[in-house]
């Protein structure tokens, strides 16, 4: 039944990452970093494969592979280069380091499959510890910067004469990116991942008016979205991860619809 032990810790994961992405999301779409996340996301499979080589935790290697891409985009972005090609190059490159990489291990055999689409199936307790301790993390610093990072966002010339630096909140943002991205890649997978970021945000944008509603109802959608399309996946016995993004994608639609008809 659907309350079985493997699903019951599919389904908590799944929540988690989603209370955590759904305020994230708002920042990532209003910066205008839908790329930004997916380079990010991409980069955390070199992470699985450097995780797997030192016999380290697959979520240290993601978090911390995660980081230093998001760090080095940053920094050649802020140098003059073109932030559209630098995301291009780290997003794709990191990302077929990370698959030749795990090939290259002789005496790993994963399924990779797992890692670019999500393997919520497969959690375990501890995994489940992970997703709720970094999505905890994830809202302490959201909701300690939150009017820091608004204003950033706004305006960062006004923020710096209110005495907020962007630069700092930039990093806040990086840092929470990379804990979401790290505990989101058993979810639905380093290819999926930034879905959570942006579709449930797209969602319910039309229907708020306020960056805090917007906020909780992101993070409400997506973990609905998330026990729904877990319960579709064991149904219909297709993939999990696809299965939550799919079930989002049609939240998406019919919202769209509702504007479209809407007085």
């Amino acid at each position: 039944m659907f309350f079985d032990g493997f699903l019951l810790r599919a389904g908590l994961a799944g929540i988690g990452v989603a209370l955590a992405a759904g305020p994230l999301g708002c920042f990532v779409v209003w910066r205008r970093m839908a790329y930004f996340s997916d380079a990010t996301a991409h980069a955390s499979i070199l992470g699985v494969a450097m995780a797997l080589a030192f016999d380290v935790p697959i979520f240290a290697g993601a978090l911390l592979i995660a980081l230093g891409a998001a760090f080095a985009v940053s920094a050649l972005s802020d140098r003059g280069a073109s932030s559209d090609t630098i995301l291009g190059v780290v997003a794709h490159s990191a990302l077929a380091f990370g698959l030749v990489a795990v090939s290259l291990l002789p005496t790993v055999r994963i399924d990779l499959m797992g890692y670019l689409f999500g393997d919520i199936l497969a959690v375990t307790r501890t995994d489940v510890a992970l997703v709720w301790g970094g999505a905890v993390l994830v809202l302490a610093l959201l909701a300690w910067r939150w009017s820091a990072l608004l204003l950033a966002t706004l305006s960062p010339d006004l923020a710096r004469a209110s005495g907020v630096s962007p630069d700092r909140e930039q990093l806040v943002l990086t840092v929470t990116l990379a804990i979401v991205v790290a505990c989101g890649i058993k979810v639905v997978g380093a290819l999926l991942v930034g879905a959570l970021l942006l579709i449930p945000v797209s969602t319910m944008r039309p229907f708020c008016r306020t960056p805090e509603r917007l906020g909780a109802l992101a993070a409400g959608l997506g973990g609905l979205g998330s026990a729904v399309g877990l319960w579709s996946s064991y149904v219909l016995d297709v993939p999990a991860g696809p299965s939550i993004v799919c079930v989002l994608s049609l939240g998406f639609l019919a919202s769209r619809v509702v504007v479209l008809v809407r007085p």
